[in-house]
């Protein structure tokens, strides 16, 4: 029978006299005086400038050391020799090796994390395709349904066609209407200017400057029953190189595959928010999040010609409206001539189908602060073979983890605890790093410094590209000076060097805000964790064309790389000296290598650029009462916080380990002082007052996004009134933030 604890009798013990009492209580008090004077004068030793820790260079320089160009060749060569669709066998084999691997470089665990994710897969059976078809309905012209294999490859099994993952099935027939790249201007320039109505048209809108998914949104909310995306010649081709095999360029029957969702951040559109595991609630599909409703199919531009050279109605608006194909560019809607009474047809048979992703989440502990964790993540699942996107970031990641490995075998151990991750079904949405991140978000919101991305290596090879917070703008430029140039012309000079050479922004080399369209997201701009990625890239002030002209297409090829990008692997290896120097610095160094007056830097230089903004409307601003001056206000404040803060930090007591981890902890958590748990308007798993991806092209960032989306088009709005409150409102949610976040800089109360 239990016995409430009120019903226990409480002990007896025999009466003590006065005296006993006495020098018990002045024992105890010489025991706590003596404690408090050895407690202050420890913490009352001179105060030591910040470190520069000797044994901390010396295990980076030999882990710089370590990283070689052959391993990185020879982990791509392995990596690219099936398709890697995620949801496949192929996949899952894929990340059994990573792992297996992993444990033998060194790791201290390697596991892998299954999620059950929505995927979308064409119809083996049911191919998709579209179709010319004249006034009795026959098909008299039909697209392609695979790419030619390129050489070497014929014999491959398992490439899936080229199709638009989560397109909606469907069969629509109509008029076709040539909408340029698809953006919002260029179906205003069509609607507005030129009177011409999408509605219940099927659109034709050429790859490049946004997000595919932002196409195909634009095209539904200007009533389009279906899409159709081509890479035309002038976003997908440089000039004066030829067709691969033989150059880079991308042949005439080569297609770009990639998920058409509008999940702005959600995750798996059947469990937004939450991790897509057994146990999850489900929504239908009628229900799920960023799931398009119409057809939409990607084709060559040898198909793309054969539909635009009929083209009738109007000619183009001007010459950006005109690619690089021998065809007029006529907008439509409808063929012209001879061809008036043809139509298109879509035929679309894709399914979606909820299936198994693994990710390979592997960890070096932390020998001081195993409590806190820096993340390098980099995807693992491909459209076809890979070649650039992801397996070169993927053979990087895994160099990276055989050189910390090495380290450890050593007898070395990071301060920190580093977690590195395979993620799986990036494609599909960054499902399988989302997926993760919302299992372990309690985690991750209390632990996590920061996190490192690491998709494609190269993109091109002129120069390096970093895309980062500004808290990491210093540890990136004080590191490349650390780092050897690989480019022709700089040897013996550092990557720093080059970098400014060629990419120059003032007397510091360019460096881009995050956007989206990659793993960074769920951890930058929802959950506040610092993040930064790295790779090399083109001449962007040359280059004209999209992305690279292969992208997502079954010509990305390991030949492709070691013929064309990066023959050498010089500029794999100095990708993968950034990537993995920066977790290098974060996790080991003894006061994290942030620097919060470049974040108030550029808080100021963000905050001028919506000045500029609402200038271009003096009446409204006036007639509404708009005033930036308390966002000014807020900026200031921050930046005086940020100096003072930095101050402090150079006053550090090095030794005072309680003193190092409250400082550490102001800088590690300043990142997520700019997440509003609300979210900002229409996208609440954007959480980032200060940067989010433009509403209009998930790839590009903005900054102050809900003053920005609220000044967007504001000219057109019906309600002026209503219109110019939210910016106000915008303003102000803003400059609580920046002035919330200068308060976390400043002393404990």
């Amino acid at each position: 029978m239990w016995t409430s604890l009120r019903a226990v009798a409480e002990p007896s013990f025999p009466p003590r006299g006065p005296r006993r009492r006495f020098w018990v209580l002045a024992a105890v008090a010489a025991v706590g005086i003596f404690l408090l004077g050895f407690f202050i004068g420890w913490v009352s030793k001179p105060m030591d400038p910040l470190p520069a820790t000797g044994s901390n260079e010396k295990m980076k320089k030999t882990f710089l050391m370590e990283m070689k160009a052959e391993n990185i060749q020879r982990f791509l060569y392995n990596f690219t020799r099936r398709p890697h669709l995620a949801g496949t066998e192929e996949n899952l084999r894929l990340a059994e090796q990573i792992q297996a691997q992993w444990k033998e470089f060194g790791l201290d665990s390697v596991h892998l994390a299954p999620y059950e994710v929505l995927l979308s897969y064409p119809n083996e059976t049911n191919p998709n395709y579209i179709s010319i078809v004249d006034e009795q309905g026959r098909e008299i012209f039909n697209t392609s349904l695979f790419e030619p294999p390129p050489p070497g490859y014929e014999d491959i099994g398992d490439v899936v066609p080229p199709y638009s993952a989560f397109s909606a099935q469907g069969t629509p027939e109509g008029e076709l209407v040539y909408v340029n790249y698809g953006r919002i201007e260029d179906f205003f320039k069509l609607e507005r200017e030129m009177g011409i109505n999408c509605s219940g048209k099927i659109v034709i809108a050429r790859y490049g400057k946004i997000f595919r998914g932002n196409k195909v949104k634009n095209a539904k909310i200007a009533g389009a029953k279906g899409v159709i995306l081509y890479s035309d010649p002038a976003d997908s081709c440089a000039p004066g190189v030829n067709p691969y095999p033989d150059g880079w360029n991308l042949p005439e029957g080569g297609v770009q595959r990639g998920n058409v969702l509008n999940l702005n951040g959600a995750g798996d559109p059947l469990t937004p928010g939450y991790p897509a595991k057994e146990y999850a609630y489900r929504f239908d599909e009628a229900e799920a999040t960023g799931l398009p409703n119409i057809p939409v199919h990607p084709i060559g531009y040898h198909d793309a010609e054969m539909l635009l050279k009929e083209m009738g109605g109007p000619a183009p608006p001007d010459d950006s409206w005109k690619g690089n194909l021998s065809v007029p560019y006529n907008v439509g809607p409808g063929f012209g001539g001879s061809s008036s009474g043809r139509k298109v047809k879509m035929h679309i048979h894709s399914f979606n189908k909820v299936t198994r992703i693994y990710n390979v989440i592997g960890t070096l502990q932390g020998a001081v602060e195993p409590d806190r964790y820096v993340i390098l993540g980099g995807h693992r699942d491909s459209w076809v073979f890979g070649g650039i996107d992801p397996q070169s970031g993927a053979a990087v990641v895994h160099e990276i983890v055989r050189s910390f490995g090495k380290l450890k075998q050593n007898g070395w151990r990071p301060r920190r605890t580093i977690i590195f991750a395979s993620w799986d079904a990036e494609e599909f949405g960054l499902l399988g790093s989302t997926e993760w991140a919302e299992e372990n978000v309690k985690l991750l919101q209390e632990r996590a410094v920061a996190y490192i991305n690491a998709d494609s290596s190269v993109e091109g090879n002129y120069t390096l590209r970093v895309d980062c917070t500004p808290l990491m703008y210093s540890l990136v430029y004080n590191l490349t000076k650390e780092i050897p140039s690989p480019d022709e012309g700089f040897e013996g000079r550092s990557l720093y060097e080059s970098w400014l050479k060629k990419n120059p922004w003032k007397d510091v080399p360019w460096i881009n805000k995050l956007g989206s369209g990659n793993d960074f997201e769920v951890f930058f701009q929802r959950l506040g964790i610092a993040s930064g990625r790295a790779r090399y890239t083109k001449n962007w002030k040359v280059d004209k064309f999209s992305s690279y002209p292969v992208y997502h297409s079954v010509y990305e090829t390991y030949e492709i790389v070691e013929r064309f990008y990066d023959p050498t692997f010089k500029n794999h290896r100095a990708v993968a000296q950034v990537r993995g120097g920066l977790v290098f610095e974060l996790a080991d160094s003894l006061v994290l290598p942030f620097d919060c007056r470049d974040y108030a830097e550029a808080l100021d230089s963000y905050a001028h650029v919506i000045d500029n903004m609402t200038r271009k409307y003096p009446t409204e601003v006036t007639a509404y009462s708009i005033s930036l001056d308390p966002l000014l206000s807020a900026v200031k404040n921050f930046s005086e916080a940020a100096t003072d803060f930095h101050k402090r930090l150079q006053q550090l007591n090095t030794r005072n380990l309680l003193a190092v981890r409250s400082r550490n902890d102001q800088l590690m958590f300043l990142e997520r002082a700019f997440i509003d748990p609300l979210g900002l308007p229409g996208t609440p798993f954007y959480r980032h007052i200060i940067f989010a991806p433009n509403r209009y092209n998930k790839y590009a960032g903005v900054s102050f996004p809900g003053i920005y989306d609220a000044l967007f088009d504001i000219g057109s709005q019906a309600d002026q009134r209503k219109a110019w409150a939210e910016v106000k409102r915008q303003i102000s949610i803003a400059a609580y933030t920046v002035q919330a976040a200068a308060g976390t800089l400043r002393e404990p109360w």
